[in-house]
């Protein structure tokens, strides 16, 4: 039996570890040209950059003659007027070009955020059951910032250096090509001791990525369920889990910072070997008459030119190596598959017969690839959520769906709205295939009601009108609004429809969030409704409200309703039982009672009765 055998979570260990070859670099480079920098700008800060090391090249030169033929009476005004003049002139030069390329960098950050936040705008529901929110806000946050501190705090640095390093070389060789060699010997030696602290800090900053991640993940759940966590008074469990994160960063953050100390003796040591050997050796040579004064002088100016960008130079690769593992993490969102919202044909309207042919569908194992291809872990095959469900839902008509918990009603509703495809069979609405019409135009004939009724922070005004492409009239918001009945109740708050509903409506009821999410939907004007367990969490009082509001907005469409009233399955053109994923019967509320066991057994102990009562007159929360 081999290691990996033996050890299938070190294997594992290792295969997760960022990529250490050239493809890593290429795509680093690649995700930075995407960012579309302004190449005339980058150019202008270059000429800066250039210009200022020009000028700090001639200091020295200037130094060395001044040393020379240094006497009291040699010192003239116009000789300080031009030393103060280069001085000034380095000053700006070095602000004008570190400021362009910061705002270079900042602009590039920023386009590479709109990507990313228009490409979770893009990717299809299955990517989110795969990720995390937390993991997610982690590659637009904490991942982008990895790279913005390259580009805006290190770039700079990087690219005066290099030109700085190249520039007192040059003239170093000018003045004693020997001792310019045996620094030249030096320095690699030192790089050579530093790479190894280089890969250090690149596995560690993954690591840093990867608990960071973990812990947003931990925190973005908590705080948005914080409601769930007091009932149920898990607050020192979730603090455990936030512990272990918060020590998890501690730990690589300690890595770090061991590793960025040792850094600093190693470079300080190399500055002061160089120094001493420039020093004894330009000693001896001064004393011999080989070198002036000014000439050591001048070299060793020159010789810090090259050693303190050459720190600037491994600050930039230390932090490039961060940068690695930030960068893959943000090229695979980038990469991953999204939903196409106008390619296919354009639909007008949705009017015609919605036909379930043969449709089997299975939600793809955790341990498949982004892409989602596959349905295996570990040699098990997937389970079939829905197997070979057929029937149809005729137009301008009720057609309910029942049957127990689990059965797959909400996942056939998913498949409805395209949030999945089928992987057996199809859906066609008349004689076309769903997926023969674009996106976009599909989902914008459908309204939605649910039982959870989700509203955005935000006026009242914003959820109702939310995801209309046009400008919605205050008259057909109030329509809307009286035909949910949702208009008492929202006159009575302080501000009206300018109110403000709180993070995910909690500063509504139950039944004031449904009948605006009823009235959003009204505003649509959709041809195909489909509601989820609309009334199942309202008392009966805001139920009967709302029911009307339902029988207004159900009034001429195409209605699926997952019902769990026996008044609503009652009234239902057509009744659909769907169990353990299969239809097991399909007919009128008498026929099914008659002659489908489990329906009669399902609607006289699980489909609650409610007595209709005529509408309370104002009725509100």
């Amino acid at each position: 039996m081999n290691r990996n055998e033996r050890f299938p979570q070190e294997r594992q260990l290792q295969t997760n570890r960022p990529n250490r070859r050239s493809g890593d670099w290429r795509r680093f480079f690649r995700l930075i040209r995407e960012t579309k920098p302004s190449y005339p700008a980058l150019s202008a800060a270059l000429a800066l950059s250039i210009a200022t090391t020009l000028v700090g090249l001639a200091i020295p030169l200037f130094t060395k003659h001044l040393i020379d033929g240094f006497t009291l009476a040699s010192i003239s005004a116009t000789q300080i007027v031009v030393l103060a003049a280069v001085f000034v002139g380095q000053a700006v030069t070095r602000f004008g070009a570190s400021y362009m390329l910061s705002r270079i960098g900042q602009g590039m950050v920023a386009s590479l955020r709109d990507r990313l936040w228009r490409k979770l705008l893009k990717l299809p529901v299955p990517y989110y059951d795969r990720h995390s929110t937390g993991e997610t806000v982690s590659r637009v946050t904490s991942d982008t910032a990895v790279v913005k501190g390259l580009i805006t705090d290190q770039l700079s640095g990087f690219i005066t250096g290099i030109i700085n390093v190249i520039g007192s070389l040059a003239l170093l060789l000018t003045l004693n090509w020997q001792m310019t060699l045996a620094v030249l010997v030096a320095i690699p030696l030192a790089t050579l001791c530093m790479l190894p602290v280089g890969r250090l800090l690149r596995r560690n900053a993954y690591g840093m990525q990867e608990e960071t991640a973990k812990f947003t993940a931990t925190l973005t759940q908590v705080l948005s369920e914080v409601r769930l966590v007091k009932l149920s008074g898990a607050e020192a469990r979730e603090y455990d889990n936030g512990h272990r994160g918060i020590a998890g960063m501690l730990r690589f953050g300690l890595q770090e910072g061991k590793i960025q100390a040792l850094v600093a003796p190693l470079g300080t040591f190399v500055m002061m070997a160089l120094l001493v050997l420039v020093i004894g050796y330009g000693g001896l040579l001064v004393s011999s008459g080989a070198f002036t004064a000014g000439e050591l002088v001048a070299f060793i100016l020159y010789l810090i030119q090259v050693v303190m960008p050459t720190t600037q130079i491994a600050n930039f690769f230390t932090q490039l190596q961060r940068t690695l593992g930030a960068t893959e993490r943000i090229v695979s969102l980038l990469e991953a598959d999204e939903e196409t919202f106008a390619a296919g044909k354009p639909l007008s309207a949705a009017t015609g017969p919605i036909v379930l042919d043969r449709v089997t569908f299975a939600y793809p194992r955790e341990s498949v690839d982004e892409a989602g291809g596959g349905g295996e872990k570990n040699g098990e095959p997937a389970v079939d959520v829905l197997r070979d469900i057929s029937f149809t839902i005729e137009p301008g008509r009720t057609t309910a769906i029942v049957g127990p918990s689990g059965g797959g009603k909400t996942t056939l509703f998913s498949l409805l709205e395209r949030f999945y495809s089928p992987t057996g069979g199809g859906i066609r609405l008349g004689d076309e295939p769903i997926e023969s019409y674009a996106l976009g135009s599909w989902r914008r004939r459908i309204g939605y009601v649910s039982q959870e009724s989700p509203l955005i922070a935000g006026t009242v005004r914003d959820n109702i009108v939310y995801g209309m492409e046009r400008d919605v009239s205050d008259d057909e918001l109030k329509s809307a609004a009286a035909m949910a009945y949702a208009d008492v109740f929202i006159d009575e708050l302080p501000q009206g429809y300018d109110t403000e509903v709180g993070e995910r409506g909690v500063k509504l009821s139950g039944g004031q969030r449904q009948r605006i999410a009823i009235a959003r939907a009204l505003l649509r004007d959709p041809d195909i409704l489909m509601m989820d367990e609309a009334t199942s969490s309202l008392d009966s009082k805001s139920e009967l409200v709302v029911q009307q509001a339902l029988r207004n907005l159900m009034a001429g469409r195409t209605t699926l309703v997952i019902a769990h009233r026996l008044s609503t399955v009652v009234d239902a053109s057509r009744i659909v039982f769907i169990e353990r994923g299969a239809v097991t019967g399909i007919g009128t509320h008498e026929e099914l009672f008659r002659t489908h066991a489990m329906y009669r057994e399902f609607a006289a102990h699980q489909l609650r009765m409610s007595d209709e009562q005529p509408l309370p007159a104002g009725a509100g929360r």
